[in-house]
C-alpha cells in the first residue's frame, strides 16, 4: 500500500470520527481519491495508447482482415508488444489456428451511362462505393432494375412486376419494418438477396446503403454477408447513401421517392432505369485462410491461485482494404481496444502488486465474422471451469462516457467494475442500465462465465469506415477506459470475487 494510499485512509478515518460534518468528510475523502493517481500506482499512458493504434490502423496492416497477410502481420505486432511486458505464450504457443472464409478485394471498377457513345460517370471506389466483403468475381455490362428491398415473397414480390433477366438488380439494404420478421429474416443479409437476385436471372447486384448508423456520404466496409453458400461469380457492390441519390437522379423516382413509396404504400416499388451499369470485380476468395487467435498468460503469484484465470479479451480484426483506394484502418473499431490490452500487459509489469490469479491475454480472430474467434477459444479453451470472469473491450476510443455492459446477467462482476471505477477510475461508468453481455463475451456467457463488456457509451456510430483513424479517437476517454480495464482485471485477481460462487451460479455452466 502507498505512502499516498496510508495518508488517505488515515485522514479519512479522523474525519469519520468527527460527529459533525459528517457529509463533508465523505466529499473530502472522494475528491482526494478521484484527484490523485491511482492506488494501486500505475497510470495508462496516452502516448503508449495512441502509439499502438496508430500503427495498428495503418496501411502496413491493411485492415487487419481475419485470413490474410496484413491480420497476421498485426498478430506478430501483438505478440511483440505482450513479450515486451512480461506476457509468456500459453502452453508454449502464441496462436491458436483456425479456418476462415477470406475475400480479398483486388480491385473493382463501377460506371454508368445512358447510351454506348456518350460519356460514362466514373464513381471511385473507397469514395462513392465498396465491394460488399463477400463479393464474387466477374464483369457485367447491362441495363438495371429497382426491386427495392430485393424481396421475393407471396403478396410482397419487388421481382413480380420487371424482368431482372440478364440485368444488374439494385436493392437498399436492410428490410422494411412493416413485414412480419417471418419474411424479413430472409432478407436481413445481403447474401440473402444476392441469392434471390441470381435466380431471378440478374447478373450483377448494386447495394445502396441504407444503414442510420453510417454517414451518407461515407463507405462502409463490411466482412459477414450472411450462410454460405459463396456466389463466386456474382460481383456485388454497395454505393453510399449519397451516391445512390444520384444513381436514381433523372430516373422514373427518387430514391427518397422509392423509399417513401415502399415504406407508406406498403408495396412493391419496382421498375427499369434508364440507365446501365458497368461494374467489374477482381476478387480472390478463399473458403478455408488460415488466421489465428493470439493468446498469451501472465503467471499469478499465488500458488493457491496460479490456475485460476482472469481473461481478458479484443477483437483485433477489421474488415480490410479494396484495391489500392479502400483502406478500413479500424482505429477505434478496434485498435484501441487492443491498445488498451496491450497496455494493461505493460502496466501489470510495472505494478507492485501483482495478480495471484493468472491473467489470460486473447487477441481474437474472426470478430467480424460473428465473434468466430471468441467461439474458437471457448470451444478450445481446456480449464474452461477455472476461468474466474472475462473482460472483453472494444471501441473505447469515442463516446461521451463509459459503458460497461452485461450487468443484468452478471451482476456482482459488473459490480467489481463499478466499484474500481468509483474508487480509482474518476467515476465515469454510466449507471441506470440493464445490459446483456455483447460481442465475444457471448461465448463466455454462453457456458456460464461471468463476462463484462467495456466500451464507449454512444461512441462509434460510423463503423468500419475510412474516417476511424487516430485522429479521430477521444484522447480522454481512451485513457479512462483502459486504467478502468486495468484496476478491474487487477482487483479481479485478487481472489476476493468468486465468480463461480457468486454470478455463475444463477445459469447451468454447458460446457
Amino acid at each position: 500500500m502507498s505512502d499516498y494510499l496510508n495518508k488517505t485512509v488515515t485522514l479519512t478515518s479522523e474525519l469519520f470520527k468527527m460527529k459533525t460534518n459528517r457529509v463533508i468528510s465523505v466529499f473530502f475523502a472522494a475528491c482526494l481519491f478521484l484527484s490523485e493517481p491511482s492506488a494501486r500506482g500505475q497510470q495508462a499512458s496516452l502516448d503508449t495508447l495512441l502509439n499502438h493504434i496508430r500503427d495498428l490502423s495503418s496501411s502496413v496492416y491493411g485492415g487487419r482482415m481475419s485470413g490474410t497477410e496484413g491480420y497476421m502481420s498485426a498478430a506478430d505486432y501483438a505478440i511483440e508488444a505482450l513479450e515486451r511486458y512480461g506476457v509468456k505464450p500459453y502452453n508454449g504457443e502464441w496462436a491458436q489456428y483456425f479456418e476462415t472464409e477470406s475475400n480479398i478485394i483486388e480491385n473493382c471498377t463501377f460506371n454508368t451511362y445512358v447510351n454506348a457513345a456518350d460519356n460514362r460517370d466514373v464513381y471511385v471506389l473507397g469514395r462513392d462505393f465498396c465491394c460488399v466483403g463477400m463479393s464474387g468475381r466477374g464483369y457485367a455490362d447491362a441495363p438495371v432494375v429497382f426491386c427495392g428491398y430485393g424481396i421475393d415473397n407471396g403478396s410482397f414480390n419487388e421481382y413480380a412486376d420487371v424482368d431482372a433477366r440478364g440485368k444488374v438488380v439494385m436493392v437498399l439494404s436492410g428490410v422494411p419494418d412493416f413485414l412480419p420478421r417471418s419474411v424479413t429474416s430472409k432478407y436481413e443479409q445481403i447474401r440473402d438477396k444476392a441469392r434471390t437476385a441470381k435466380r431471378h436471372g440478374a447478373c450483377a447486384m448494386v447495394v445502396i446503403n441504407m444503414s442510420s448508423n453510417c454517414s451518407p456520404y461515407e463507405v462502409q466496409g463490411t466482412v459477414y454477408n450472411g450462410e454460405l453458400p459463396h456466389e463466386a461469380t456474382f460481383p456485388v457492390i454497395q454505393p453510399t447513401r449519397d451516391c445512390g441519390d444520384r444513381l436514381l437522379a433523372g430516373e422514373l423516382l427518387t430514391l427518397e421517392e422509392a423509399v417513401q413509396g415502399i415504406n407508406n404504400e406498403h408495396k412493391p416499388m419496382s421498375f427499369h432505369l434508364r440507365k446501365k451499369f458497368e461494374i467489374e470485380v477482381n476478387a480472390k476468395y478463399h473458403p478455408s485462410a488460415l488466421t489465428a487467435n493470439v493468446v498469451g498468460i501472465y503467471p499469478g503469484v499465488d500458488p493457491k491461485m496460479v490456475n485460476e484465470y482472469v481473461v481478458v479479451g479484443a477483437s483485433l480484426d477489421h474488415v480490410g482494404m479494396q484495391g489500392t483506394t479502400c483502406l478500413f484502418p479500424g482505429a477505434d473499431d478496434n485498435a484501441s481496444g487492443v491498445a488498451a490490452l496491450l497496455e494493461v500487459a505493460r502496466m501489470l509489469s510495472m505494478s507492485e502488486d501483482q495478480p495471484s490469479r493468472s491473467i489470460v491475454f486473447v487477441l481474437f480472430a474472426g470478430g467480424e465474422q460473428m465473434w468466430l474467434g471468441s467461439r474458437i477459444f471457448v470451444s478450445n479453451f481446456t480449464p474452461l471451469k477455472r476461468i474466474e470472469a472475462f473482460v472483453d473491450v472494444s471501441k473505447i476510443g469515442s463516446g461521451d462516457s463509459i459503458a460497461v455492459l452485461g450487468n443484468k446477467r452478471f451482476p456482482h462482476l459488473w459490480s467489481v467494475a463499478r466499484r474500481v471505477d468509483t474508487l480509482y477510475c474518476g467515476n465515469d461508468m454510466v449507471v441506470g442500465m440493464k445490459t446483456q453481455p455483447k460481442w465475444n463475451a457471448v461465448a463466455f456467457s454462453h457456458v456460464g462465465i461471468p463476462s463484462i463488456n467495456i466500451t464507449g457509451y454512444k461512441g462509434n456510430r460510423h463503423p468500419h469506415v475510412p474516417s476511424d483513424i487516430v485522429e479521430n479517437i477521444d484522447r480522454r476517454f481512451v485513457v479512462k477506459a483502459t486504467q478502468l480495464l486495468f484496476e478491474t482485471v487487477l482487483d479481479l485477481s485478487f481472489g476476493d470475487y468468486q465468480g463461480r460462487s457468486n454470478d455463475s451460479k444463477r445459469v447451468r455452466f454447458e460446457k
